[in-house]
């Protein structure tokens, strides 16, 4: 066996129905540190895990763990037999160069899941 292992989980997602309703309420309510907002998309810090709102209609969570490396995951789980959605990508780079970076898979019942991982501007 190998020494790979998932990180603890770094994302959440969940549905809404109205995402500045939702900030307002996830924000002023619970009182959960907003982080940003791009349009229908809102990110909250829980304690070091993060929380995106989006709007939709599906009930279900996506599980995002934390990898040191997105691109070593990808490979060590695609040997284990993982099939991805796609080669990891990335998703978003902040303003000082950081880079989020996701590969998408799913569970034997279809439940999609996540390997997630930053890169530092160089």
């Amino acid at each position: 066996m190998d020494d790979f292992r998932l990180g603890p989980i770094g994302q959440i997602s969940r549905q809404v129905t109205d995402v500045q309703e939702a900030v307002r309420w996830y924000r002023d309510v619970l009182g959960l540190p907003h982080l940003y907002t791009f349009g229908d998309l809102a990110f909250f810090d829980c304690d070091g895990t993060r929380l995106f709102l989006t709007t939709g209609s599906a009930a279900e969570s996506i599980l995002y763990f934390r990898v040191p490396d997105v691109h070593a995951a990808h490979a060590t789980l695609s040997g284990r037999g993982v099939t991805f959605e796609g080669e990891p990508h990335m998703i978003h780079r902040h303003e000082d160069g950081t880079e989020e970076w996701m590969a998408f898979f799913r569970d034997p019942d279809g439940g999609l899941l996540a390997v997630m991982s930053t890169r530092s501007p160089t």
